[in-house]
This record gives structure tokens, sequence and C-alpha cells, in this order.
């Protein structure tokens, strides 16, 4: 049977994500032929618009963005058609019924407390066929117990198989290549064990606020905005076990393993094991800026801004790996980085000293490079012996392929939507299992009274994060 969709209807059509994102993703989509010539792409929202009114928004955010209209504007705009429609409201997805066929992927581009009345409305319209399939964006829940909520919801509209849980770092050619790295390389996966690797560091650093989100953000903080979902999606293609099969359900099975392997954090080791911050007033690139509870006008607050834990795998390929797992706002600069730390050489037969020991840097942000570090010969001659010194061999994807235009992560994950291949989606036991992990977290502070560490706007965020890393002995990388 054909699993190509016929219909995409995007709820939130006229919001933020549509407009940034996802509107544009279809359209590059579109100009490189990838896009199924049968394929509407509906928006839906309660702006009062019709189908040339959405187009017109639709050009002018691409227009917004500096991109140039080419000719496969005119056969995009021609794919564009609008439905108002309110989630809330149910004579409307009686409207939106008429409209579509059979096979549609709905994705709700939504706030999650709308997700619950537009599956049951989705229901209860007939809308929800065995054809149709649901994309929805994260947070899907604030914690287990919500989690499970809006998980029960969606199943009671569809099937497990047509649910699509977006986290759109999956849809990153960096992240999809540690794949690749990892289980096409015979020179990786012999090593990738506790018998070789020392500690892996992964760390997620934003240099932007919260943009307008205060009220969003403060309910759910970096564990809970940006741990659960990005961070332990990242320590999971790190981690897991290879793949029968690079099948959906193989590589989501080896994902799920690893999140129910993470030692949990109680109130006992809370202080030792985690880092909370939160950022105050202090200068980005020149310019002032103020701490986090001035950007909501003063308001007192104890919500973390910034977030590192020391986390454990507790099976045979990892025990006694740590984990160092770091997020954070308004820090120093901007990047994704996954640092794979090997052992030292049991025997140095060079006599000068400390060998620098390997280290495999995979960076996903700004630049997508991938780097090893090894010990060289340093040229030249000498009376004194061989004399050694670190040299990286780099793999920049950037200079690689820089003739390929850099894609959107969504236009990965609306592709394999539409095509009904969930391998990069997130499945409804790996999300209950990473917010199982955070929730005894979040537990532990509460409990202990762990309150946030300030740190100043620009910097690399508090003190504690580095004693975190540098009890054992290692460094910040």
């Amino acid at each position: 049977m054909d699993a190509t969709a016929d219909t995409l209807i995007i709820f939130g059509a006229t919001g933020d994500l549509a407009r940034r994102m996802l509107l544009p993703s279809l359209y590059f989509l579109e100009r490189d032929g990838l896009l199924d010539k049968r394929l509407r792409i509906v928006g839906a929202a309660r702006s009062a618009l019709d189908a040339n009114g959405f187009r017109a928004l639709v050009r002018d955010a691409f227009l917004e963005r500096g991109e140039k209209l080419d000719d496969a504007w005119r056969s995009f705009e021609d794919r564009l058609g609008y439905c108002k429609l309110d989630a809330e409201a149910r004579s409307d997805f009686e409207h939106l019924a008429r409209m579509t066929g059979e096979r549609n992927v709905y994705y709700l581009s939504l706030s999650p407390q709308h997700y619950r009345s537009a599956c049951g409305n989705l229901h209860d319209a007939g809308l929800a066929t065995p054809q149709s399939r649901i994309v929805v964006e994260k947070p899907i829940g604030h914690d287990l117990a919500s989690c499970r909520a809006i998980n029960a919801c969606l199943a009671n509209a569809f099937d497990e198989s047509r649910i699509f849980r977006v986290d759109h770092y999956l849809g990153k050619e960096t992240v999809q290549n540690l794949l690749a790295l990892r289980f096409a390389n015979v020179l990786f996966e012999p090593l990738w064990n506790r018998a070789s690797i020392d500690h892996v560091q992964i760390t997620v650093a934003e240099s932007i606020g919260i943009e307008g989100r205060w009220g969003y953000y403060d309910s759910y903080g970096a564990l809970r905005d940006m741990v659960q979902n990005h961070v332990l999606q990242l320590l999971c293609l790190v981690a897991m076990e290879p793949p029968a099969r690079l099948d959906p359900d193989a590589v989501r099975d080896e994902k799920a393993k690893v999140l129910r392997s993470l030692r949990p954090i109680v109130a006992a080791d809370v202080t030792e094991k985690t880092v909370r911050g939160q950022y105050i007033a202090g200068s980005m690139d020149g310019h002032d800026v103020p701490g986090y509870t001035r950007e909501a006008g003063g308001a007192a607050s104890g919500t973390e801004t910034f977030v590192a834990v020391e986390a454990e795998v507790q099976n045979w390929r990892w025990e006694n790996v740590p984990f160092y797992l770091r997020t954070g706002k308004r820090l120093g600069d901007r990047h994704t980085r996954i640092v794979i730390q090997f052992k030292c050489v049991p025997h140095s037969a060079f006599g000068q000293g400390d060998l620098i020991p390997n280290r495999l840097t995979i960076t996903l942000q700004p630049e997508e490079r991938i780097s090893l570090q090894l010990m060289n010969k340093t040229p030249g001659l000498t009376t004194e012996g061989m004399r050694l010194s670190p040299l990286s061999l780099d793999l920049s994807l950037t200079e690689a392929f820089g003739a390929q235009r850099r894609r959107i992560a969504y236009e990965r994950l609306l592709l394999d939507a539409l095509a009904g291949n969930p391998t990069l989606f997130v499945r409804a036991d790996e999300v209950e299992a990473a917010w199982s992990w955070i929730d005894g977290i979040a537990a532990a502070w509460q409990e202990t009274g762990h309150a946030p560490e300030p740190y100043a706007a620009g910097s690399p965020g508090p003190a504690a994060a580095d004693a975190l890393a540098a009890r054992k002995g290692y460094r910040r990388a």
C-alpha cells in the first residue's frame, strides 16, 4: 500500500514555528523535487484568512527570511490551501473533513495544552483514519504523569505506528551522522565502550535568552525544556547498542534501553551529580543584557536556565563511564558538541611526560564538523628523543559538501513524516522513560531545596559546573 500522504494539514499555520521552519522547509523540498506531485498543504489556524490570504502570508514570511522566490514558488503556491480552525471547536473539524481525504498528515504546531482537544476532535470528526498520521512537537507533557495523559489521548485516536513525536535535533545531518560514524566504520565500534572510553561530554550551549518565552520557559526550565529531549536523544545515539537493522523499531528499541539504563539521581546524591544555574545581568557581544528575572519585569523565580548532570548508563558497555550533560542560556558562545574522551595509552615508550589521550569531537553547531585528536611526531630534529604533539584529523561537512545547501532539520523530518518513516521520531516508551529519569532529578532538587546558582550572562555558566567534572580530574570540553 502507498504510504505517501495526500494532504498535510498544519495546525497553527500562522504561528512562529510554521512560518520560520515548517513552510520554508516544505518550499525547499518543493524546489528540490522531493514532494509528491499529489500532495496538498492546508494551513489551519484561527486567523480569518482564505487561501489567497494564506499564500500571501507564506510569501511574505519567505521574503522576510531573505529568500528569493524562484520558479518553484508557483507550483508550491498551487499546493497551498487554508481552513479557519480553532483546535477547541468541534464544528471546525467537520469543515476540515470536507476539505481532505483519507491519507492525511496532521502536524500539531500548537501549544501542548491543545493536543488533547485536537486529537479528540480529529477522532470525533472521522479524520483519524487508519491511513492518517499525526505529528506532535515537544514538549510531550511537563512530567511523566502529563506525558502519559497526552500519549493516552494520542493512542485513543491513532495507532502508535502513526504517531510521530518530533525532536528536531534528530533531523540534523550531524546527529544522523552519528549512526554512520559508529556503525559504518570498523575503526570506532570496537573501541566504543568502557575499556577504551574514559568519559563523554555533551553540551548544548545557547547564547540567546528566553526571547519573549518567559511564561512558557519559567514553568519548564532547562532540565525539562532541553535535557529531557534534545540532550537525552544525543546521549542515546552515543550510548546505544548497534541495531540489528536500520529500521524504526530496531533503532528506537536500542535508544529506549539506554534511557531505562540511566542510574536514578536521588536526594542523597543530587548535589554531587547536578548543578543548577540562573543567568543574571552581564555582557554579550559588547552589549549589556538583563538577567533572567529582569526579562519578566523583575519577577522572582527559582527556575534554572542552566543545568549540568553527571549521568551514568548502567550496562556492560558503559559501566563506570561518566556522561557529563550540560545546557544553558545566555552562555558566552553558541555551540552543540559531543566529546568522546578516550583513555590514555597503558604505557608510553617515549619517556617525555604524559601523552595527551585521543579525543573525538563531534560539533553539530554552529558548524558541522568531526575532529579526531591524535598524537603525532613533531617535525624537526632533536637530540632529546622523539617529540610528540597533538594533531587533529578534521572532517568538515561544510567543506566536504560545500556545494550542497545546509538544510533545515525539519526538511528531513517532514519528508519522513509524509512518507510514513518514523525512524527519526520518538516513540512513547522513549519519551516516558526520559520523563521518569528527569522527574527523579526534579524531585530531588525540591526535596533538598537545591536552588540555582547565579552566573553572569556571557559567561561559561556556573563555576560549580566545572567542579562537577573536576572532582574526577576532568576539564570541561
